[in-house]
Formats: structure tokens, sequence, C-alpha cells
């Protein structure tokens, strides 16, 4: 069974949010994304200062088995991207909620998010 956290939000494409509770929110993509993908090898990131709208792809996860995009759950500003996955993307398969997030971004809010119950819900 996936590993659901209670403290962050998720979305239908299978990313995670954490509010930051500065004004920022982490994201990355759920245990169960990285489950299905298999072993990462290489994970494209945007730059701090880059902008996405809602529902845009804006970053890309590549496995041995497939590349997958990485959804916008806002519009957003990024404001740091993990550095460390450009050495070991990997990360993201063994720490998906801790070491392995992709990016932080800022947003003037989020809606339509699910809780960590109904994220799990989905997946039974």
């Amino acid at each position: 069974m996936s590993e659901v956290r209670d403290d962050r939000q998720y979305t239908e494409t299978h990313e995670w949010i954490l509010d930051n509770g500065d004004g920022t929110y982490t994201m990355g993509v759920t245990d169960h994304a990285q489950a299905l993908l298999g072993d990462m090898v290489f994970v494209e990131l945007p730059g701090a200062g880059d902008e996405a709208s809602q529902e845009d792809e804006f970053c890309v996860v590549e496995s041995v088995k497939a590349a997958s995009g990485v959804y916008a759950p806002a519009d957003l500003e990024v404001v740091e991207a993990n550095e460390e996955l450009d050495g070991e993307p990997e990360l993201v398969n063994s720490s998906c909620y801790d070491d392995g997030w992709l990016v932080k971004f800022k947003a003037d809010g989020i809606e339509g998010l699910m809780s960590a119950e109904d994220y799990a819900d989905t997946l039974d």
C-alpha cells in the first residue's frame, strides 16, 4: 500500500503539496506515482523565478519505464528547485516526501486539492 501523509494535500495527478506556512508551498510526486513510474533516471525542473499557470506541465520526471509530466496545482512562481535531484534523481524513489521534493513555489492560494484521506480513497 502506498504511503499517504496527513500533513499535506494531493492532486488527482498524484502530486503532493505541503503548505510551509509562510506563503510558500513545497511540491513533489506521491509515493504511489513514484512506485508506478519505477526507478528515476532524470528530473527536469524549472528554475527560480519561472512561472506556471494552473494545470500546466512544468516539470518532467523520467524513469526507466516512462517520462511523466508534473502539473502546476495553481498559478505559481517557483521559489526554489531541488538541485539535489540533478545528481540523484533516485531521491524521488527513496524519499519522495522528504529529500525527493521537486520545487518550492509561491501562489495566491490553491483550490481543489484533496485531503490525505480523500487521496488515499482514490488509490483503493
